[in-house]
C-alpha cells in the first residue's frame, strides 16, 4: 500500500490524538466506575469546583447522611477521586502504554529481522527465556531493587539474551539457517523455557508455585507510577534505536545482498535489533509477566494502515501497540463485572489478568488477519 506524506502524516496524527483520548477518559475506567467519573478525577486533580447535587447522587459521598455535600465532603471525595483516577487507573494506562508500544515495536523488528510475518518476542523464545530468568529470580527470592530497578531485570535479560543467542550460534553454522529455521528453533527452546518454568514451580512450596503461576499470566497491577517509570531506562534508548534503524532495515527487508549492496552492515545491524529488542523485552517481561499477541498482531495491523515502510511501521506500531494494550487492560477490568450482573454475583472487583486477554482478543483477530493473505512482511 502506497500512501502520500500527507496522508501518512495524517494517519499518524489520528494516532496520537486516539491515545491521547484514552489517556485522558483512563481516570474513569476501571472498578467502582459510579464513584469516580473521569470528569470527576480530573477536576479533583485541576482543582475545579464539583455539583453537589451531582456528588449527592454517587453512593458514599454523604458520611453524615444529612442530604447535603458539605465542604468537608467534597475534600474526601476530591482526595478520592485523584487516588483512584491517577494513583490506580491512570498509573495502570500508563503502565500498558510503556508495555504495549515495547512490544509491538520488538514485534514489528523481529519480523523484518526474520523476515517472517509470525515472528514477535513471544514465538522467537525470547518472552520465554526472559520469563525462565524472572521466575529463577522469584525462585530465589531476588525481589530487592536497586536504583528503582528490578533485580529480576538482569536474569530476564539474561534468559531472553541467551534463547536469541543459542539461535544464532546454531544459524551461523556450518549451514546457514533460513529465516523459518531460525523461527522454528527459537519456538522449539521457548517450549523448553516453559517446561524448565513448570520444573521450578514443580520444586516450589505452594505459595511460591502460586506466586509464578500468577506472574505468568501477566499483570498490569500497579498504585504508582513507578512501575512504568522503572521501565523507561530500557525500553526507551531500545525504541529509539530502533526508530534509527529503520532505513537500513528497509533495505535489509529486500536481502541482504542488496542490502549490503547499499552500504548496510547487516551483520552489526542483526545484532543491533537483537540487543535493543532483547533488553526491551526483558525488562517488560521481568516487570509485568509474559504477554503475548501485542507484538505478533499490533504490526500487521499497523501495515494494514500505514504500510510497511519501516520508517513509518515502528512509529505506527509503537501507538498501534500502546493503544491495543490499554484497551485490553480495560475490558480485563470491566469484563468480570459483566460477569457479575448476568450471574448475580459479586465479581466487579475482580480483574481478569492481562495475558489472559491479550490471547482472548488477539487469537480470533489473528485468524482474521490470516485469512486476509496480506500480512506477508
Amino acid at each position: 500500500m502506497s500512501l502520500s506524506k500527507r496522508a501518512l502524516l495524517a494517519r499518524m496524527a489520528v494516532g496520537v490524538g486516539m491515545l491521547a483520548a484514552l489517556l485522558v477518559v483512563s481516570p474513569g475506567i476501571g472498578s467502582q466506575r459510579g464513584l469516580v467519573a473521569w470528569s470527576d478525577a480530573w477536576r479533583a486533580r485541576l482543582g475545579l469546583p464539583m455539583d453537589a447535587a451531582r456528588l449527592l447522587a454517587k453512593p458514599g459521598v454523604d458520611r453524615d447522611g444529612d442530604g447535603r455535600v458539605d465542604e468537608a465532603e467534597r475534600a474526601a471525595y476530591a482526595r478520592t477521586a485523584v487516588s483512584i483516577g491517577f494513583d490506580f487507573r491512570l498509573a495502570r494506562s500508563l503502565l500498558a502504554l510503556t508495555v504495549g508500544a515495547t512490544l509491538a515495536i520488538c514485534g514489528a523488528a523481529f519480523q523484518v529481522l526474520f523476515r517472517n510475518p509470525l515472528a514477535s518476542p513471544y514465538t522467537l523464545g525470547v518472552s520465554s527465556g526472559a520469563a525462565l530468568g524472572a521466575m529463577i529470580a522469584i525462585r530465589l527470592a531476588l525481589h530487592e531493587h536497586l536504583m528503582g530497578v528490578s533485580l529480576t531485570t538482569l536474569p530476564a535479560f539474561a534468559g531472553g539474551l541467551a534463547v536469541v543467542g543459542v539461535v544464532h550460534l546454531f544459524a551461523r553454522g556450518a549451514r546457514r539457517w533460513t529465516s523459518n529455521e531460525m523461527l522454528l528453533s527459537g519456538v522449539t527452546l521457548g517450549m523448553f523455557c516453559s517446561a524448565m518454568i513448570l520444573l521450578l514451580q514443580f520444586l516450589s512450596n505452594e505459595r511460591l508455585a502460586f506466586e509464578m503461576i500468577r506472574w505468568m499470566m501477566g499483570s498490569l497491577d500497579t498504585v504508582t507510577h513507578a512501575r512504568s517509570v522503572s521501565l523507561l531506562p530500557f525500553v526507551v534508548p531500545a525504541a529509539a534505536l530502533l526508530v534509527f534503524l529503520s532505513p537500513a532495515m528497509n533495505q535489509y527487508r529486500m536481502g541482504d545482498e542488496l542490502a549490503v549492496s547499499r552500504g548496510v552492515n547487516v551483520r552489526r545491524l542483526q545484532r543491533l535489533i537483537v540487543l535493543a529488542c532483547t533488553l526491551a523485552t526483558a525488562a517488560v517481561v521481568a516487570q509485568c509477566g509474559p504477554i503475548g499477541f501485542v507484538g505478533l498482531i499490533v504490526p500487521h495491523l499497523a501495515a494494514l494502515v500505514v504500510g510497511r515502510d519501516c520508517r513509518v511501521l515502528l512509529p505506527a506500531s509503537l501507538l498501534g501497540g500502546a493503544a491495543f494494550l490499554i484497551a485490553c487492560d480495560w475490558l480485563g477490568q470491566s469484563a468480570m463485572g459483566w460477569v457479575g450482573a448476568l450471574t448475580g454475583r459479586q465479581l466487579a472487583g475482580s480483574i481478569l489478568p492481562i495475558g489472559v486477554v491479550t490471547a482472548v482478543v488477539g487469537v480470533p483477530m489473528f485468524l482474521v488477519l490470516l485469512t486476509r493473505r496480506t500480512t506477508s512482511l
